[in-house]
């Protein structure tokens, strides 16, 4: 796993811009399963084998999210959820968002 899993989010307070295509890639290549949109988020689709597993998925990534401060659009259905993070104040990505992904990513993981 990578080391941003071990890392904690830093909130963001604006005033920063966000991150330039440049400085997503390496970051991206340690979430190699989420997809980064237009520079703007990051998306990942998830498959279960049941309602039940992906409901429990999202309440995982709900208490690491709570618990970072990072919170993800989610959104549950039989057999996947599909999640994605940017962070709202800068209108784009930051390194929380990559560290959350490699936090999900373990979840999914374990």
């Amino acid at each position: 796993m990578t080391d941003l899993a071990s890392k904690t989010c830093v909130p963001c307070r604006g005033g920063v811009p966000p991150l330039t295509p440049d400085q997503i890639a390496p970051l991206a290549g340690q979430v190699a399963a989420w997809e980064v949109v237009n520079h703007h988020h990051l998306r990942r689709t998830i498959k279960t084998k049941k309602f039940a597993d992906a409901l429990a998925l999202v309440n995982r990534i709900g208490a690491v999210a709570e618990e970072q401060g990072h919170h993800p659009e989610i959104r549950l259905g039989w057999g996947h959820v599909d999640v994605e993070f940017w962070t709202h104040k800068i209108d784009g990505l930051a390194e929380a968002d990559f560290i959350m992904a490699a936090k999900v990513d373990q979840l999914v993981n374990a």
